[in-house]
């Protein structure tokens, strides 16, 4: 068959560790032998951004900026351990918190479902979607390590001249100090992409925060999204027949574990960051989640939610066989994809990258499957492959299927 003809590049993001050498594989052998594969090829592993002083990421997102659409493999947040390892220039920070940052709007992450996997949480028995607010707070903190007694402040300067100051605490000794900021545009577009997505997936739309202790940051939250809903969405929402609802974060979580889910749960940043790592474990597999950040302007950035798979990847490095489950990188090429042919009107590639998912999910039900999902499985006697061996069974389905 002759390959699917791409009019429009992705940006491709490149990444780091055993992520990266899964990237490779899932091109070689699922994208190129079918496509005529066109992307602007970043390289935001560790060692390049280190050289560049990070610049090649914000190049990154500004290309995203350009062409609408982007894939992104999992990258590395250094740590202190991180910057001996790779004798870092500083501590650079979040690849993610600094394209969200730029391109602002919403992260939303779903379980890959399939039937041979059953959730740790019985009651379980739809999809769960966050939608993650990908801008501000602790991504783009501001810290001091407090060397010492002294008295911290919170000011604020306006440009009219006039000073807001809170005194934040009266240090006797060492300690630690963290300044977060968030904006109401970013907010606002937040809100109207969460309730937008509620109408368009019919279904119910839940936001928490911690507004009885943080009275007026998280409360800000509340209130935007609650004067947009009244304002914009509610008589939308009662003619779709769907709920939206806030609640305290931790409320949600104890109402999340006794539902049968089928809804979308809304949080601030860090909040969406930690969820969607329990949701999509408590479903299979931190492998098994899809993860788009739509941009109000119209940009999307798709990528897996996990990291970067160190311990396998050191295995690897040593020449051993390690059994790494791809299939969230895979569905991050596909929607990616799947965006591209749908924005140049391409429908080929939107049928390959449908049945690219498809071939994975089958696989998977056929009970061919990597270590991590084995240990999950109701299937008597799963097959157990290595991470090159799953994407070549996968492979083989999508043969099937075309």
């Amino acid at each position: 068959m002759s390959k699917i003809q791409m009019t429009t590049p992705l940006v491709e993001m490149d990444g780091d560790e055993m992520t990266r050498i899964l990237w490779q594989m899932i091109k070689d052998e699922l994208l190129l032998p079918y496509i005529d594969l066109k992307t602007e090829y970043y390289d935001l592993g560790l060692k390049k951004r280190n050289e560049t002083n990070d610049q090649i990421t914000i190049d990154s997102a500004n290309a995203t900026k350009k062409y609408g659409v982007a894939v992104k493999c999992a990258t590395i947040t250094p740590n202190a351990a991180r910057m001996e390892e790779y004798d870092l220039k500083e501590m650079w920070k979040s690849p993610n918190g600094t394209i969200r940052a730029i391109l602002d709007g919403t992260v939303f992450r779903a379980p890959i479902v399939v039937s041979n996997i059953k959730p740790n949480v019985r009651s379980w028995k739809k999809p769960i979607t966050i939608a993650r607010h990908a801008y501000g707070d602790v991504y783009k903190s501001v810290e001091i390590d407090v060397p010492g007694s002294g008295k911290a402040k919170l000011v604020f300067e306006g440009e009219d001249g006039n000073v807001l100051e809170e005194t934040i605490h009266e240090f006797d000794g060492p300690g630690v100090l963290q300044g977060q900021h968030n904006i109401d545009k970013s907010i606002e577009s937040f809100a109207r992409s969460c309730f937008n997505f509620a109408l368009d997936t019919k279904q119910d739309l839940w936001f928490a925060t911690k507004d009885t202790i943080s009275k007026k940051y998280d409360h800000t939250f509340k209130d935007i999204f609650q004067e947009i809903f009244d304002n914009e969405f509610k008589t939308r929402f009662d003619e779709a027949g769907i709920v939206y609802f806030y609640t305290l974060i931790d409320d949600a979580v104890a109402r999340v574990m006794k539902s049968e889910g089928g809804y979308i749960w809304a949080c601030k940043n860090y909040d969406g960051d930690v969820m969607s790592d329990m949701v999509s474990s408590a479903f299979g597999s931190l492998a098994m989640m899809t993860s788009v950040l739509c941009s109000p302007d119209g940009y999307f950035e798709y990528e897996a939610a996990h990291g970067t798979v160190q311990r396998h990847y050191y295995k690897h490095l040593k020449g051993e066989e390690t059994s790494t489950n791809s299939v969230a990188t895979i569905f991050a090429w596909t929607g990616a994809l799947r965006k591209r042919g749908e924005l140049d009107g391409i429908d080929e590639l939107v049928d390959f990258a449908n049945k690219l998912e498809k071939a994975c999910i089958d696989t998977i039900e056929s009970g061919k499957m990597t270590k991590d999902l084995a240990l999950l499985t109701d299937e008597k006697n799963p097959t157990v492959l290595n991470s090159r061996d799953f994407i070549v069974a996968v492979r083989e389905t999508l043969e099937g299927l075309l």
